[in-house]
């Protein structure tokens, strides 16, 4: 089934400018009517009167001669707007006017005439034994009337149809700027804001074009903005991918060239030192370098774990990647007791959200190993419907507030929690040690308040 047409503006502002028109056309004919109807009034009412008193003088001479009277009517013919009839004593039809010849055969419409023939009863005269009776007849009048009523309603048509072209011409030049303003905003459908519009002159068409350009203008600058962050999002996991990429490319050389040269010295050490049992001082100095290369052997295999540190896990087993990892430092130091409590992540969550907790452990647990000076260390982690609450407990000698807060790993941590609309704390505890406290929301919820920043950043 075809859509209805919705009516143009301009065909309804034609219509009722038309409307208009015709009404006032209307109420006109009207009062045209009351007057063409007193006008025929006075005119039949006038020609009766003459035929009357003519008729009366006819009828003093016709008592003497009344065949001379009827002489006398059929000479005169018609009267004027009246029909005269003759009548013997017993009422009798002696003699009739004839009908009109002016503008013969033809009648008004009987609502017309009903409309506009005024009434008016018939006058007697006797003459003599026979009765003359005159009748005001209005029919012409009223013909004349519809006449002219059909060339005023001819005029009126086509000066309605007139008034509705050059309506519709004049609407057309006002609303034209309407055009660009639709041409504008269909562009503006399409992601494109560089078209602005012009002022017409007209007061309520120039706020509606400054309107919509500051609109627009607002709309192309939230566009570049976002494509500039689009830009820097894309460039910061570029260069993310890139440094875990030098990562795994460092820790494959470390592995391949230093590792297998150290096992080479450590080899021909090995070698040393089990024939030269009897020279003492070569001995000892096999078993020394035996030694510093097993020594190296051990800082190597820690740079390696730390350079290829266990990967967030993207499907639920975010715990269980933080409690491996609490255990693989606790290794690398194990002069630091490490005392995890992380409750069971039940959801899937997005890799780089993953990697986000576990580079903050990562980064908290290294300011411990390098700044507190503790021997014990809490790690808990919490869940509950709004998001996750990470915190690293040690009992060291507290955060000193003049160390610099934009090193680069309290920098990194504050800047991986602003990412996901987080909040990160740290404080030091009345009875010594540190704590870091990060809370983060859940991915979509963290979206969604980005999404509202933008918003209420650029209405």
């Amino acid at each position: 089934m075809p859509a209805k047409r919705t009516p143009r503006l301009r065909d309804r502002i034609c219509l009722l400018v038309t409307a208009v028109a015709a009404l006032l056309l209307l109420l006109s004919s009207l009062g045209w009517a009351r007057a063409t109807r007193e006008a025929i009034h006075e005119e039949v009412e006038a020609a009766t009167r003459v035929a009357e008193q003519w008729l009366t003088v006819l009828a003093a001479e016709g008592e003497a001669d009344p065949d001379g009277l009827a002489a006398r009517l059929v000479a005169v013919g018609r009267l004027r707007a009246n029909t005269l009839d003759v009548l013997d004593a017993d009422g009798t039809l002696l003699y009739r006017s004839p009908e009109p010849t002016y503008k013969a055969g033809r009648h008004a419409p009987a609502w017309f005439a009903t409309l506009l023939a005024p009434e008016f009863g018939e006058r007697r005269l006797q003459a003599g034994a026979r009765t003359l009776v005159l009748r005001p007849d209005t029919s012409r009048s009223v013909l004349d009337a519809w006449d002219e009523l059909m060339l005023i309603a001819g005029w009126a048509f086509g000066l309605l149809l007139l008034l509705w072209l050059g309506a519709g011409r004049a609407i057309e030049r006002m609303l034209a700027p309407l055009a660009a303003l639709e041409e504008a905003l269909a562009r503006g459908a399409d992601g494109a804001f560089d078209t602005r519009l012009p002022r017409h002159g007209v007061a309520e068409l120039d706020r509606l074009a400054a309107s919509y350009n500051r609109l627009a203008t607002q709309l192309d600058r939230s566009l570049l903005r976002n494509a500039r962050l689009e830009e820097d999002q894309a460039f910061a996991h570029a260069l993310n991918a890139r440094l875990e990429e030098e990562r795994r490319q460092l820790a494959r050389e470390l592995h391949d060239e230093l590792g297998q040269s150290v096992t080479a010295v450590r080899a021909i050490a090995g070698a040393i030192v089990q024939r030269s049992a009897g020279q003492p001082g070569l001995h000892g100095n096999a078993q020394a370098i035996l030694a510093m290369t097993g020594q190296l052997q051990d800082g190597v295999r820690a740079i390696l774990q730390r350079l290829r540190r266990p990967d967030a896990q993207p499907v639920g087993r975010l715990g269980e990647a933080l409690a491996d990892y609490c255990a693989h430092w606790a290794g690398l130091y194990p002069a630091i007791t490490v005392s995890p409590q992380i409750d069971v992540v039940d959801r899937v969550l997005r890799e780089d959200y993953c990697l986000t907790v576990l580079r903050l452990l990562q980064e908290s647990l290294t300011n411990v190993a390098r700044h507190a000076e503790a021997d014990q260390v809490d790690v808990a982690l919490s869940t509950d419907v709004d998001g996750l609450r990470l915190s690293v407990r040690d009992n060291g000698r507290g955060f000193d507030p003049a160390l610099r807060t934009d090193r680069f790993g309290l920098a990194g941590m504050r800047e991986r929690v602003a990412q996901w609309h987080g909040e990160l704390a740290i404080e030091t505890l009345p009875a010594g040690g540190t704590l870091v406290q990060v809370r983060l929301p859940w991915p979509q919820l963290a979206d969604a308040t980005a999404a509202r920043t933008e918003t209420s950043a650029h209405p």
